[in-house]
């Protein structure tokens, strides 16, 4: 008794965390080089152009450690629950609310194009139209196959391979089965388990390290996308990309919103705790640069690690709620663009179609708009060849999905935590409400 009152307080009587000062954070830093790109891009194109590989760079260095950590990771997830029923049981509850949550993204990506209407009176003859720039993403979609053959390749061809490749489906299928496996084994697996864990600590120390270059790869990425698509693009397109910008944020605000406060947080405080990873997204164009930092995060947040070990890798491959409105919204508004007409039967359909092709959005090389002429091409009803006419803006709707993907995962984790009883609210509650600490670059 007296022992725990010493320690009560201790921790009372513990000083403050000091807060950084905001110019010494790294959202700071990543937000002024994004300005910096901007600036560059606009005034001097052709200087900002070659700035992609700054960009690329940056996201290559942090890719080489997708595949390991989250082959650690969902390892230690599987091997830490111990028992196999709760695995199963976190993996079934998972499932559930990713097949609700992106049925609702893609039905409401459809209500919303019909009723925007962006592609109405373009009138586009894709017959005279330069479709040359997409042939090469049409053929790639054409030889994406089937059902079949999108489950036949989760399994790997060699296990090194998988993790050479960094195919996050194969990564996935693979660590299920050596976390299995490992658990399985007992107290004569613990030293691996430990291996697993001392692994785990040097990746993420390897991230801490590569995230210094963060604000510079975020200036490349930047500069890039300005330079190259500039306004020319938003003024052409201005409508496609406005109205999905609209629809991204209603989904996260209004959407993700009611799931967080059935979770008892503010979405907004969400936002605000992860606003270095989103504004990475946003320059980056990719939710695989922060992934890293979302596991760790989360688990502060406290999430237990076996949850978050499980939900968000899985969440990376079939909780894509940005790709689901973008597929949605970009396959309708090409079919208004060139006169195509969709009646609600074929709409329908489309949505069947999407329900399965979504999910194979992070396994396919060029993702969301891959799998857009992919699905385009299942269907049939609008020219597959039509997708070049969004080609240019691609990567300016990607600025919309992205973060909205990196959001619903994130939710999705605190759900799944709370639905399995995993979730320490009090925690979440001091995290959210606490002010930013120090964060230069770690």
């Amino acid at each position: 008794m007296y022992q725990s009152q010493v320690a009560n307080d201790a921790t009372v009587s513990q000083p403050p965390r000091r807060r950084a000062r905001w110019y010494k954070q790294l959202w700071f830093h990543v937000l002024a080089a994004m300005l910096l790109g901007v600036v560059l891009g606009h005034w001097f194109p052709a200087i900002g152009e070659q700035m992609q590989p700054f960009g690329d760079a940056f996201i290559k260095a942090i890719r080489m450690l997708i595949a390991p950590i989250i082959f650690c990771t969902v390892i230690l997830g599987i091997a830490g629950m111990g028992d196999m029923a709760k695995v199963g049981r976190v993996a079934v509850k998972s499932i559930i609310y990713f097949e609700i949550m992106t049925t609702i993204a893609l039905i409401l990506g459809l209500v919303a194009v019909n009723y925007m209407k962006p592609g109405v009176g373009m009138n586009i003859d894709i017959a005279s139209f330069d479709t040359s720039a997409a042939k090469n993403v049409v053929s790639q979609a054409q030889h994406t196959g089937g059902t079949v053959q999108f489950l036949m390749n989760i399994i790997p061809s060699a296990v090194f391979g998988a993790l050479a490749e960094g195919n996050v489906l194969q990564v996935l299928f693979m660590s299920v089965i050596f976390g299995f496996s490992l658990s399985a084994l007992g107290d004569a697996g613990k030293p691996l388990l430990h291996l697993f864990e001392l692994a785990s600590k040097t990746l993420f120390g390897a991230v801490s390290i590569v995230m210094w270059a963060a604000p510079i790869g975020a200036f490349g990425a930047i500069a890039f996308t300005v330079g190259k698509y500039g306004v020319g693009s938003l003024a052409t397109l201005g409508k496609l990309l406005g109205g999905f910008y609209v629809v991204c944020v209603f989904f996260i605000i209004v959407v993700l919103g009611a799931v967080s406060r059935y979770c008892g947080f503010s979405i907004f405080k969400l936002m605000r705790y992860f606003r270095e990873e989103l504004l990475m997204c946003l320059a980056t164009t990719s939710s695989e640069v922060v992934l890293p930092r979302a596991l760790d995060k989360l688990e502060k947040l406290g999430c237990k690690k076996s949850v978050v070990g499980l939900v968000i890798p899985t969440g990376y491959s079939f909780n894509l709620d940005g790709t689901c409105l973008y597929l949605a919204f970009a396959a309708v508004f090409l079919a208004q663009a060139t006169n195509t007409q969709l009646d609600l039967s074929h709409q329908i359909g489309l949505l069947l179609v999407l329900l399965l092709t979504s999910k194979g959005a992070a396994g396919v090389s060029g993702a969301a708009f891959v799998v857009l002429a992919a699905t385009l091409s299942t269907v049939g009803t609008i020219p597959v060849t039509s997708v070049a006419l969004i080609l240019g803006v691609h990567r300016l709707m990607a600025e919309g999905l992205v973060p909205t993907n990196f959001i619903g995962n994130a939710v999705a984790t605190i759900f799944v935590s709370k639905w399995e009883n995993s979730l320490d609210k009090a925690q979440l509650d001091r995290e959210l409400d606490r002010k930013p600490a120090a964060s230069v670059a770690s």
